[in-house]
Formats: C-alpha cells, structure tokens, sequence
C-alpha cells in the first residue's frame, strides 16, 4: 500500500501523498475474532518480508527481505515499539503489518504510516481497516500528525486512508493528476479539487 522504493513503479502509477494535520478522534476498527496482533519480535524480518511480499511490495520474499535489512536493520529495536503484526490465530501464520514510523524529512511532531500490506488470502475481512488503526493509535503515541505514501494503482488502499480522517497534500509533483485519477476510481469528484476534503461517514 506504499509507494516502494525498492523499485519502478507499475506502468501508469502515480506517487501519492496523504496527510492527517492532528491524530486526535481516529476511527476504532476491531479486528474480527480469529485474529489478533501483537509488535514485531528482532529477528522476525522474513515474516514481515512475507507479508509484504504477497500484498505485491517485492517480487520474492529474498528482495523484501533485503529491503527490509537496509531499511530497518539498524533499528529493530525501534521496530519493536511501532511495527504491527496481524496473525491468524488458527494458523499461527502473520497476514498483516503496519508500521507507525518516524516522519523524516517532514519534521518534528510527524509521524509516518509505513508500509501497510495484508496478504491477498486474508483480503476482504476488514483486517487492512483494523491494522490501520492499530498502527494510527501507536502514532497518537508518539506524534502530533501523519502522513503516508501511497499510488494510484492502490484505489482501495486510498479509500481506506480517506476513511481514517487522511487528506491529499497537493504539493507533491504529478499530484493534480494523480488525484484525478483517484476521483474517478473512488467516485469522489471532490479529490480532482483544490478545496479541503471531509473523510468519508
């Protein structure tokens, strides 16, 4: 549900960006009984390599997990206290990840929704609204605002983060296009404007 630096993005795809100016008042989603979720462990990078890779992120769990040790190898501790792992607790096995991670460039008092994935066999059981929010409450934690990358090849993704209250930031480059094309996947002719967008009931 990022737009990965690990590679070239899908023909067509245009970056996203999405911010939330307060992280007061956010949305509740329960995760449905049968899962549950607990922070990352050191050492568990292939499950989130896993995870990533079959929501699409990476072509194959090796590349993800290369990823993941230049992106977060030095700070797993860190990863202890803001990544969320989704399992089924039938299976044991992890389905979902979000992290809640520090907001760089963007400055102090931000945050970053990173890397959000659930693997496409779990789809469709509300477990990407209920990681979101799960990792958003760590956010609350630790920072005043968030933000988040996404694409326009992730229309349901974008649908989701709309509904936790993110609006688009319009400064980005391509943006304007890339919203657009977003208010006709969605059927929300307000995103292709430049007037304040209102998460949707």
């Amino acid at each position: 549900m990022n737009a990965s630096p690990a590679g070239p993005g899908a023909p067509g795809e245009i970056p996203l960006v999405m911010v939330r100016d307060h992280l007061r008042d956010l949305p509740d989603a329960p995760l449905l009984p049968g899962f549950s979720y607990r922070f990352f462990r050191r050492g568990e990078g292939r499950r989130w390599a896993l995870v990533e890779t079959e929501a699409g992120e990476f072509s194959t769990v090796d590349r993800a997990l290369a990823h993941f040790e230049i992106e977060f190898g030095p700070y797993e501790p860190e990863m202890e206290e803001r990544c969320v792992l989704l399992f089924d607790d039938r299976s044991g096995e992890p389905v979902g990840t979000a992290s809640a991670w520090y907001g760089g460039p963007r400055g102090p008092g931000w945050g970053r929704l990173h890397w959000v994935a659930v693997r496409p066999a779990w789809q469709g059981r509300g477990l990407g609204k209920a990681v979101v929010a799960i990792a958003l409450g760590r956010l609350a934690d630790l920072h005043e605002r968030a933000y988040l990358t996404t694409q326009t090849t992730s229309a349901v993704a974008v649908r989701i983060y709309l509904d936790f209250g993110f609006v688009p930031d319009r400064t980005h480059p391509r943006a304007a296009e890339g919203w657009v094309l977003m208010a006709r996947a969605l059927d929300r002719p307000e995103l292709a404007g430049d007037r304040p967008i209102t998460p949707a009931a």
